[in-house]
């Protein structure tokens, strides 16, 4: 056994550059992605292949003589170089990723496609560790702990840090307070380990017998033509025009297809032979007669509806109101065919299409009574919170407003079947083998209700569905679609749970159970699952070595609000196995660590504020448990990504309070980059490593304040800056890879004083806010060089807009963070910004004006803005502005008699801010057009009077349609 506290690999080394390619390779393609995601959706899963390297790391002992001698046959551990190399082999990457991503990355530059693929492996996660790795592993780690060390994560969510661990065969606990998610970790993670390809027979079996039941008692609500396979149903929601009574389906636009040469629309019919119908009826037309009907023009744009009867607008005012009132309505208007050569037809629904409606709704009637009563079917009201206000105020009162009837009855005929068999499978396989059989089948009741809803919808660029949670909240659509109920929707969702369970138990490199052998020799499960509060969880006092976490992100997914829609259904399924998981009317809300301002609703304009302090709290209060499950020896990693000083400042206090010094942290890129979506949202794309220790509170040191450690902070930013922004680190991301070596600083000195003191004048404890305006400080002198090409300060303006630019990437990002950069790079606030036309305010943002939307009507005006005819210039971003404003309105020749005019075309000065921009503003088009336009203007401009400024290549893209969300911009 090694030292005391032995050192640990990741606390010298992890390999980010290998590991941000590896991470987005695994999200590249959604029809390849790791089996932990076939079965039910979490939200903010982290790549497989960046968890197991954090898990190693934490684990594996840094390289030494000592090492090497302890193990002299074993070639993996005689150099350090090997050692690392191993670690990759390890976690899956069998080739030079580096080399690879260089060939890919240079082709692209070039603008040519590659012949072939530069890499020659499959994607991490695919490969198992072999089983002579695995037993060295084994062996260096007990060598180090002493033991086969456990791995603990403590808000496991959907599982990649359990089960990766698991899949290195170390014994490993896992907890969540969320029972969807602990049900999640059961299906995906402890069943595998427990039963590995045993369960595989059985799982078809019965999953075979349930939706071969599911189908009988639903066939008569779908029918079908002779020989036609229905595969999907397209809806619109509906509300009454308020003058004439009639019906308006709200449509965005008509298309149902839009692939060129193969367009197909439906044509909205109000009358036929002059006389108004009852009620609108479709037609589907093809090719040349779809744009013929003006496929792209509907009868509501940005929540405002236009009445085909009239041609009146319909107020928005008027149809959120029928909406909340109950009286929208719901019409189906096109039928998706699946031809046997797998071609995509539509037709407009008939008579038996809307008979099987009305069937369906009077069966749901009939049964749904006794379902309510037996809790199939969910009666609970959704509750107020962030992310379910928006379906309330649109009339969802309860959960199974969600759902058409049909689609109720569909899901209510899967909970009572599945119900039904409990007792059969129990018979067949005995009560262990059998629940977890149906655990499994039961799982899968959460994918088909992710894409059968009123929230699911058709996408007509790509001709398949998006799923209820294709983005982290409840988004309604003017359109939705529905799946074939009888034949399609449970016998889908019974493919993947079967091939999520198969690939799952074949990724742990065995047929059977995974199983540990403890100190006295007896047979151990490899993973154990809790549901709990993570402040509280049952771990024994100084038991882990390593404690693995990815803890919510303050505000970014509600994960709570989000599982109720799932929770409510799964009471009745999965509760039926394991109640313990669903004891609860709804999700828990009150111990979850989200910073979740609706908790605090009635605390008015303090909301926000105890919304911070309630997930400090909790957060110090996980971290304070982990410290108390954790060996004296042993190791905390954190991964953490959020783009808002906010919520680092509550999670470094959490973790400073809490009794953890930060040893290290390392950025990994591990978010799937579209560019599109990069080029317009400023993202974080990059999860942070925190490495932690307990900190030695034995204290006795003279109190430190902020002042003594200044320098110390500026350094450690300044140089993780540097190291970053060389392995190719940038924008939001940089800033962020500077503050984990900040908190270290401060951790390493805790309890650091403020320099300032309270009101009465003690003194008070730094807040982790007050270093990282240090750190960024640090960032923005950096950048500014790197843009501009010198360390020249330009002026405070100028370096606002262009470190906006180069940060976020993006013309709109959050205010908080504009407050702090502006103080960053001079000392200015927000509001003479906005004084200054360079921003606008909006609620929690700010956005960068473009150059006409800066101008100054008034030309006696000195106020900074673009000034045409100005004689001189303040800031050199108005002088900039002004020109672009100038070529976009009176074109080239006019900016450069004005560039002429002002000697700008030799203005140091002026030419440095234009390199600057042209670097950081993304140069990105779609379908030809610049996605932000001071790109374009900038592009032309430099090519045509300033050749000495060196342009980045552009980024052509093809724009992808996004369905609006009901009442809400298109």
């Amino acid at each position: 056994m090694t030292s005391t506290k032995p050192r640990v690999l990741i606390e010298d080394w992890l390999p980010v550059a290998e590991l941000g390619i590896e991470s987005r390779r695994e999200r590249a393609a959604s029809s390849a992605l790791p089996p932990l995601s076939y079965l039910h959706i979490w939200w903010a899963r982290r790549p497989l292949v960046a968890s197991a390297a954090v898990v190693l790391g934490g684990l594996m002992p840094s390289w030494s003589d000592s090492l090497a001698a302890a193990f002299p046959n074993s070639a993996q551990v005689q150099s350090e170089l090997g050692y690392r190399q191993w670690l990759l082999h390890l976690v899956g990457i069998r080739g030079d990723v580096l080399a690879a991503q260089a060939e890919k990355e240079a082709a692209a530059l070039v603008g040519t496609r590659l012949k072939h693929n530069p890499f020659t492996y499959k994607q991490a996660y695919r490969y198992n560790p072999e089983d002579a790795d695995l037993s060295l592993l084994h062996a260096v780690l007990t060598w180090t702990w002493g033991e086969l060390p456990s791995v603990a994560d403590p808000t496991a969510g959907g599982g990649s840090i359990p089960f990766t661990a698991a899949r290195l065969g170390l014994p490993t606990l896992a907890n969540d307070l969320n029972g969807v998610a602990a049900s999640v970790l059961h299906a995906s993670v402890a069943l595998p380990a427990k039963y590995g390809g045993d369960l595989n027979a059985p799982l078809k079996k019965w999953g075979e017998v349930l939706v071969t039941r599911v189908t009988q008692a639903l066939e008569e609500f779908f029918p079908a033509r002779p020989g036609e396979k229905i595969t999907r149903y397209i809806w619109a929601n509906a509300v009454s025009c308020p003058r004439t009574g009639r019906l308006v389906p709200l449509l965005r636009d008509k298309w149902l297809r839009k692939v060129k040469g193969q367009e197909v629309a439906v044509r909205l019919v109000i009358e036929r032979n002059g006389i108004p119908l009852a009620e609108p009826e479709f037609e589907v037309v093809t090719g040349q007669s779809a744009h013929s009907v003006d496929a792209e023009s509907g009868t509501v744009a940005r929540g405002t509806g236009v009445s085909p009867y009239d041609n009146l607008v319909i107020d928005s005012k008027y149809i959120k109101s029928e909406a909340q009132s109950g009286r929208m309505r719901q019409v189906l208007y096109a039928v998706v065919v699946s031809n046997p050569n797998g071609d995509t037809e539509f037709r407009a629904p008939d008579e038996s299409d809307l008979a099987a409606l009305r069937a369906a709704s009077a069966q749901l009637s009939e049964v749904r009574g006794e379902w309510e009563a037996r809790g199939i079917l969910p009666t609970e009201e959704i509750p107020t919170g962030t992310k379910t206000r928006e379906p309330k105020n649109f009339g969802f009162v309860s959960w199974t407003d969600m759902f058409t009837h049909r689609q109720l009855l569909v899901h209510g005929t899967f909970g009572a079947e599945f119900r039904n068999m409990i007792a059969e499978v129990r018979e067949d396989l005995g009560r262990e083998r059998g629940d977890a059989v149906l655990f499994e089948l039961a799982a899968m009741q959460g994918k088909a209700l992710n894409w059968n809803s009123r929230l699911s919808s058709w996408n007509v660029n790509y001709q398949r569905m998006r799923s209820v949670f294709d983005s982290h909240n409840f988004a309604m659509k003017w359109t939705f679609a529905e799946m074939e109920g009888a034949h399609d929707i449970y016998g889908w969702a019974l493919g993947q749970a079967l091939k999520s369970y198969r690939d799952l138990s074949a990724m742990f490199g065995q047929e059977d159970a995974l199983t540990l052998t403890a100190a006295d020799g007896t047979a151990r499960t490899a993973v154990q699952v809790t549901q709990g509060n993570a402040a509280d969880v049952p771990w024994a006092d100084g038991s882990i070595a390593h404690v693995c976490m990815d803890p919510p992100y303050y505000d970014n997914v509600m994960y709570a609000e989000l599982a109720d829609y799932f929770y409510v259904w799964e009471k009745g399924t999965l509760g039926e196995l394991v109640p313990e998981y669903f004891r609860d009317e709804l999700t828990d809300k009150e111990n979850e660590a989200v910073a979740n301002p609706s908790r605090f609703e009635a605390m008015g304009r303090r909301k926000k504020e105890l919304a911070d302090l309630d997930y400090e709290t909790k957060m110090t209060a996980i971290f304070a448990e982990a410290r108390r499950a954790l060996r004296d020896d042993g190791v905390l990693s954190v991964m953490f990504t959020h783009k808002r000083a906010e919520a680092w400042d509550t999670l470094g206090m959490g973790l400073l309070q809490a009794g953890f010094t930060i040893e290290t942290s390392w950025p990994v890129n591990t978010e799937f980059e579209n560019s599109l979506h990069q080029a317009n949202m400023n993202s974080a794309a990059s999860t942070i490593m925190l490495v932690c220790r307990k900190r030695d509170t034995s204290g006795g040191s003279a109190r430190v304040y902020l002042d003594d450690i200044e320098q110390d902070i500026r350094d450690a930013a300044r140089a993780a800056a540097r190291r970053f922004q060389h392995d190719g680190i940038d924008g939001v991301d940089l800033l962020l890879s500077t503050y984990g070596p900040t908190l270290s600083v401060i951790s390493q000195n805790w309890p650091v004083y403020s320099s300032i003191p309270d009101s009465d004048g003690k003194d008070q404890l730094l807040r982790p806010e007050d270093a990282l305006d240090l750190a960024r400080e640090e960032v923005v002198r950096l950048r500014r060089a790197r843009l501009v090409g010198k360390a020249a300060h330009v002026d405070d303006m100028t370096d606002f807009v262009l470190m906006s630019w180069d940060i976020f990437g993006a013309r709109e990002f959050p205010y908080d963070t504009a407050r702090l950069l502006a103080l960053a790079v001079g000392g200015i606030d927000v509001e003479h910004l906005e004084r200054a036309k360079i921003v606008k305010k909006s609620a929690g943002s700010v956005t960068l004006l473009q150059p006409i939307e800066r101008l100054r009507r008034d030309t006696d005006s000195e106020l900074p803005g673009v000034r045409p005819e100005a004689g001189s210039f303040e800031f050199t971003i108005d002088a900039v502005d002004t020109s672009l404003y100038i070529a976009d309105v009176d074109g080239m020749p006019a900016a450069k008699r004005f560039l002429d005019r002002h000697g700008f075309t030799a203005d140091s000065g002026f030419i440095s801010t234009v390199q600057g921009l042209v670097n950081a503003i993304p140069r990105t088009r779609a379908k030809g057009a610049w996605i932000i336009p001071e790109a374009g203007l900038l592009d032309t401009l430099c090519t045509l009077y300033f050749p000495t400024v060196t342009l980045p290549e552009a980024e052509d893209l093809a724009a992808p349609a996004v369905q609006g969300s009901l009442f809400g911009d298109d």
